[in-house]
């Protein structure tokens, strides 16, 4: 892992929640931090194979000037974004933005924010009992592929299952995905759940028929435990039909919980019943 870095780029551009700042044009200072992989590039002393400092500088310059946005936060993960959609090699960035010339009543040298983002390996679990279940689930791949910071790597067969729960009474087309996406669990959270509305998901009664459901089981290595977000899934070691298509796509991804690989996990599964 390396680290290419811009430091203190001046900008004069408009941005701001005042309307004086979104015609006037003050100074700005961008610094970015962008990790990636650059041994192939330092052996063959060839530019195309790292993280060109110029083009960064490009990015941020392009996004500072041709957008106006009340908030400095804002512009940093404009930017960020646009970093790491432009080097799919990067494995994050991070941006901070000063702003020297802040109109605020104080002494003060600068004031300024910074946002660190991450490409990440999440795995998905997707599921259908509603309709043309088929169709669904091709929705949602379509859906999250088409989705800003979100590409889908893999998809797994579609396979017929049992209902799970003792609610749902349809049987289930199931499937998961792996996706590459720079959006924190919180926000990826946030586009599933409107891909699942836009897929015409009715959460009534809990493990009842959906038209479509996707479920995070894995984001990474992270493991996280938070008030309607639990990673790696909850329940998935006993799900078949979690763990049979993730076994297709990802049979040796080791569960950061338990540190078992996902096809012993699988197999641990059919032998307990």
């Amino acid at each position: 892992m390396g680290k290419v870095f811009v430091r203190k780029l001046v900008i004069k551009t408009c941005h701001g929640v005042n309307d004086f700042e979104k015609r006037q044009p003050q100074r700005f200072e961008f610094s970015a931090e962008v990790g990636c992989d650059f041994y192939e590039a330092a052996k063959n002393d060839e530019i195309s194979q790292t993280v060109n400092y110029s083009t960064v500088c490009k990015i941020m310059t392009a996004v500072a000037t041709q957008n106006v946005f009340n908030l400095i936060e804002t512009l940093a993960c404009r930017c960020c974004e646009a970093i790491l959609e432009n080097f799919p090699q990067a494995e994050y960035a991070v941006v901070r933005v000063d702003k020297p010339q802040a109109p605020i009543k104080a002494k003060f040298k600068t004031v300024s924010c910074e946002v660190c983002l991450r490409r990440e390996k999440v795995y998905l679990s997707l599921g259908s009992s509603m309709g043309d279940k088929k169709a669904y689930l091709d929705f949602a791949v379509k859906a999250l592929n088409a989705t800003r910071g979100i590409a889908v790597k893999k998809v797994s067969s579609y396979l017929e299952t049992a209902p799970y729960g003792g609610v749902a009474k349809n049987t289930f087309l199931n499937a998961c995905a792996e996706i590459e996406t720079y959006l924190p669990p919180r926000a990826l959270l946030g586009e599933i759940h409107r891909i699942e509305a836009e897929g015409e998901r009715i959460r009534a009664l809990r493990w009842d028929d959906r038209t479509l459901d996707i479920d995070i089981i894995f984001y990474g290595r992270q493991i996280i435990c938070e008030d309607g977000l639990t990673v790696p899934h909850a329940d998935y070691k006993n799900r078949a039909f979690v763990l049979g298509p993730l076994s297709e796509i990802a049979p040796d991804f080791i569960c950061p919980a338990c540190g078992e690989k996902i096809l012993d996990l699988y197999k641990k599964l059919g032998a307990d019943k």
